[in-house]
């Protein structure tokens, strides 16, 4: 039964896109190069194959391949968590395999969300025959509106052996609010409502595993330190310069537009994969005005036209 939160899991732990090419392959070189711009913002951890990573889009084969990559080129400086977004205890169990064969230290994992939402019991077992399978640490991914996991069943969750840590994406800050005040002292509550770390981590929350830190990471690990520091003022400072960030990437398009977010800052994450639309010159200059607002766009790189 879970005591204590594992501090392995806490602060800012980004999420790196996975580099296509025009044909949907992955972009080793690209991948790396990511991993290496993130290492250097004194993040807490990575997450590789989560949304950010269109991890819904990868097979069992291609996320084993893109956490090898991610592995090795951490080498062991942080925790590795790998992401699973799939649809039956099967599935995620042969996926879970393959990730840890692959080296990493934790599973990210959504609740099965295909039309329809698991019982509270069902979810528990779910999470529970995952756990026992892959013997590995794993943290939900509680993001899909029609089966969001309460925080009553989340409380069950948190006595279970294998499950570390909350990433709380879907549903408001009243349900982050009740997990940090429920759960906090047993799991690790991860923030992930991105235009809201600031609240969430003054409320408790022990860190976050989100997008925004792939396009912000500076920003963001050093909003986390302000309100560790009990700085406020510098917070909210850092937390005016990502919200406008955050509002023009958030959207049904939002591969494309985290990868422009990088390509405007001199980053390149590559193509999304298909059939996600390229972004428009409308979300790229948007996105060009709120980076460099916060001092974060590359000289000479123009938006899309």
């Amino acid at each position: 039964m879970s005591s204590s939160p594992d501090p392995r899991f806490t602060g800012i732990i980004a999420t790196v896109v996975t580099p296509f090419d025009e044909n949907g392959e992955i972009v080793e070189e690209k991948l790396r190069a990511e991993v290496r711009y993130l290492l250097s913002a004194n993040i807490s951890g990575l997450c590789a194959c989560g949304t950010t990573g269109e991890g819904n889009a990868l097979s069992a084969g291609e996320s084993a391949t893109v956490c090898a990559i991610v592995v090795d080129e951490v080498a062991g400086r942080l925790p590795v968590v790998g992401g699973i977004i799939q649809n039956s205890t099967h599935s995620v169990i042969r996926y879970a395999h393959a990730l840890k064969a692959a080296g990493v230290d934790a599973l990210q994992v959504t609740p099965v969300h295909y039309l329809w939402a698991p019982s509270p019991d069902s979810t528990v077992e779910y999470y529970r025959e995952i756990g026992e399978a892959a013997d590995l640490p794993i943290i939900i991914y509680n993001v899909v509106p029609w089966a969001l996991v309460e925080p009553d069943v989340v409380s069950r969750l948190a006595d279970l052996p294998h499950v570390v840590g909350i990433k709380q994406s879907g549903g408001d800050m009243h349900k982050l609010a009740d997990l940090v005040m429920t759960v906090s002292d047993r799991i690790n509550v991860l923030a992930a409502v991105d235009d809201l770390h600031l609240p969430a981590f003054v409320l408790g929350a022990q860190g976050a595993l989100a997008a925004i830190p792939t396009v912000t990471p500076f920003l963001s690990t050093a909003l986390w330190d302000a309100v560790a520091d009990g700085d406020l003022a510098l917070a909210t400072k850092l937390h005016e310069q990502i919200l406008p960030i955050w509002r023009a990437i958030d959207g049904p398009n939002q591969p494309s537009t985290i990868k422009e977010a990088l390509r405007l800052q001199g980053r390149d994450g590559g193509l999304p994969r298909r059939p996600v639309d390229p972004v428009s010159p409308e979300a790229s200059a948007k996105l060009a005005a709120a980076l460099d607002a916060a001092g974060l766009l590359a000289p000479g790189v123009q938006p899309a036209s």
